[in-house]
């Protein structure tokens, strides 16, 4: 196991998010639908992978994504986020 402070699996898993465009994809689906928003008004495309990594500090809930690893709260969050993403990326599958 890594050392306190730094990244492990779960941190790494976090990190790749931000770079997989189908899920910066899926969060401007999902802000579009949480404020209402048309397409127009937040475009596909729009989240960058820093928005990826502010949107999983803030939702899980720590300053860093190395403390995923550490915080067994942020880890369930992360694993509720991922199931999510996936439970989406079915739905657009049988969408089209």
């Amino acid at each position: 196991m890594s050392e306190a402070g730094k990244g492990g699996a779960q941190s790494r898993r976090a990190a790749l998010l931000g770079t997989n465009e189908r899920f910066r994809l899926y969060l401007d689906h999902r802000c579009r639908h949480g404020h209402g928003l048309s397409e127009t008004q937040l475009p596909d495309g729009t989240h960058t992978e820093q928005d990826v990594a502010d949107f999983l500090r803030k939702a899980c809930g720590v300053k860093s994504r190395a403390e995923i690893d550490y915080n067994d709260r942020a880890r369930a969050m992360l694993d509720r986020i991922v199931a999510d993403y996936q439970r989406w990326e079915r739905a657009q599958r049988r969408a089209g």
